[in-house]
């Protein structure tokens, strides 16, 4: 089948290097109702927080999505030693040797891997800026056509599963559709019987007796519910070939099937032993919908 859909989950990840400079992009997306955009950035690159989210937005539409950015230098990165920071600590060290009574010296090891002591620079050089935004808008774009792919095919892949299960519901559906039409004439008859052997003697008008016995029966008829159903299953089939985005309108399409299937199940007891295998074929239709919604639930 021919469909549009995409899938919230994917992975995909890309590299551009010009000169000194190499930037490299991950981008991770599951479902999520909205769009939730996490960008995570090297130190001293926060700036580019801007770039991240504009591409993202015009490439993805609802889904958690996790963007990883790296941005290296050609050249051995510069390794500062943070000294006022590392004197502090060390003056802490002391003060709590001499509070304790502490007889052991800091290790310098621990000490440098303190929070603040050594700095790893990046350092921007002049025109780098442009040059770093560039190749990450570059990267991006490559990163997230690739995630894009790798979402429509698991899209693809779905809606087939999707309108398999459609599919089943309908032959279910229809199997209702004919015990209900037998089940309902046996119940009415019945119906109307029970109706003389109550009244016994008493004279009753044929035509009111009929009324009465049709209103009754009508409680336990799920025609228009069955009806409805179909008609949900005729749009939700041509969501699937339509265009994405349509994660939130299948969504409700499978609440609104839920509903009638729930209602059929209500009136079913009351047809007697056919109501029992409407009963069946009512919860089978309704295990299938909610696998059809949970599937739904990972579409854009």
């Amino acid at each position: 089948m021919t469909t549009h859909l995409r899938s919230m989950t994917g992975f995909a990840e890309a590299a551009a290097q010009d000169g000194s400079r190499r930037v490299a992009a991950s981008v991770r997306s599951v479902n999520h109702r909205f769009l939730d955009l996490h960008a995570h950035l090297p130190e001293g690159f926060e700036w580019l927080e801007t770039v991240v989210r504009r591409q993202a937005r015009e490439a993805v539409r609802r889904g958690h999505v996790d963007v990883y950015v790296r941005v290296e230098s050609a050249g051995a990165p510069e390794v500062r030693v943070n000294h006022p920071a590392a004197a502090l600590y060390l003056k802490a060290i002391e003060g709590l040797k001499a509070e304790f009574r502490l007889q052991s010296e800091p290790d310098l090891g621990v000490i440098l891997r303190l929070p603040g002591v050594v700095e790893v620079a990046a350092p921007v050089g002049p025109g780098e800026t442009e040059l770093v935004e560039q190749l990450l808008a570059g990267t991006l774009g490559e990163a997230f056509d690739r995630l894009n792919r790798m979402r429509q095919a698991e899209g693809a892949r779905l809606a087939e599963e999707m309108a398999g299960g459609a599919e089943r519901v309908v032959e279910n559906v229809e199997k209702i559709e004919i015990l209900g039409g037998k089940a309902q004439t046996v119940y009415l008859d019945r119906l109307r019987e029970r109706i003389r052997d109550l009244v016994g003697q008493n004279p009753i008008d044929p035509g009111r007796l009929s009324q009465e016995a049709a209103q009754i029966a009508a409680r336990s008829d799920a025609t228009e519910e069955t009806a409805r159903l179909r008609s949900h299953i005729i749009e939700f089939r041509r969501v699937l070939e339509g265009p994405s985005e349509a994660g939130k309108k299948l969504d409700f399409l499978c609440q609104e099937m839920q509903r009638e299937v729930n209602t059929t199940l209500a009136k079913a007891p009351a047809l007697g032993p056919d109501g029992l295998e409407i009963t069946r074929l009512a919860l089978v239709v309704k295990a299938e919908i909610e696998k059809l919604r949970e599937q739904v639930q990972n579409i854009e």
